[in-house]
């Protein structure tokens, strides 16, 4: 018995030390900065004198007395509306074209791909303000057509539209999501359904999507996560300000201006943990609500 008890300690002993590394990361930079936020949300603290212990006072004041806050939380909203829903339904698309059988398909998912590893980059958002500016390639497109474009990101109604357009053309990582899971619908469904005379449209509403639902879900789930934390192009299109008129103030760039730009960390804490709350409460729906849609191959 000592022999191999002294094995299975030494087994346990190596599976450790290996995660040893990621132990230390995940206490150092998550789960104790995320103890210190929480602690920190209760103070009020401006990184220079320690903090001073106020209690509920930030919680009360985000939601009573603090307008950008609402003006955040609506300007969210409507991104993580606009954007989650058209990106999938982009990825799903070309998901499809792509599951064809395409010659040069690696290719093909290669370029689709590009925009999203290249996504939460500065030099996109930068590249993306000088598309969509004044003087930009889209404003002399619409001249060449013989249309007046509006002043894209310098106006209030169009500002936030191009940041779901960035968004959406970033379906890439999606798009291989529901392309594995297009991989693993039987193709004998398909011809079994033909046989019976399904069109492809039938086919798609009674075989594709349904089988496609645990695939969707996953997506859906995490791509309304990465909205709500979306900030780098609204940073860069707005050049921090949020502008015009607070229109591309996402809730994540109020909460930088609130602990960077006014020093104001117990507020920004709070925001954080408020944040934490709202997605825990997204995803909690959806987890909730999927027994109603999500239909899994037993």
């Amino acid at each position: 018995m000592a022999p191999n008890r002294k094995g299975r300690w030494s087994n346990e002993l190596n599976g450790y030390s290996l995660l040893a590394v990621w132990l230390v990361g995940f206490f150092v930079f998550t789960f104790g900065p995320t103890i210190a936020s929480i602690y920190l949300s209760f103070t009020d603290y401006d990184l220079v004198n320690a903090p001073y212990w106020v209690g509920m006072e930030n919680y009360v004041r985000i939601a009573t007395d603090d307008p950008k806050f609402r003006e955040s939380l609506h300007v969210t909203f409507m991104y993580v509306a606009m954007s989650v829903p058209l990106k999938l339904l982009m990825a799903l698309a070309v998901a499809m074209a792509l599951n064809k059988g395409l010659k040069g398909l690696t290719l093909y998912r290669a370029i689709f791909y590009l925009p999203s590893l290249l996504g939460g980059s500065v030099a996109i958002a930068i590249l993306w303000q000088q598309f969509f500016s004044t003087d930009g390639i889209m404003t002399y497109l619409m001249r060449y057509l013989g249309y007046e474009g509006p002043g894209w990101i310098s106006t209030p109604d169009h500002a936030l539209h191009t940041l779901v357009i960035l968004s959406v053309w970033q379906f890439g990582s999606p798009m291989i999501i529901f392309l594995a899971g297009l991989r693993q619908i039987p193709r004998d469904m398909y011809e079994a359904a033909s046989i019976d005379g399904a069109s492809r449209v039938r086919q798609f509403f009674r075989i594709t999507l349904p089988l496609l639902t645990p695939v969707m879900f996953f997506n859906v789930v995490m791509q309304t996560i990465d909205a709500f934390k979306a900030f780098t192009p609204a940073f860069i299109v707005s050049n921090g300000t949020g502008g015009p008129v607070n229109s591309t103030l996402f809730y994540t760039l109020y909460l930088y201006q609130e602990a960077f730009a006014f020093l104001r960390m117990g507020n920004a804490s709070a925001l954080a943990v408020i944040l934490v709350i709202i997605i825990a409460v997204f995803t909690a729906i959806a987890f909730a609500t999927s027994k109603l849609w999500v239909h899994y191959d037993d």
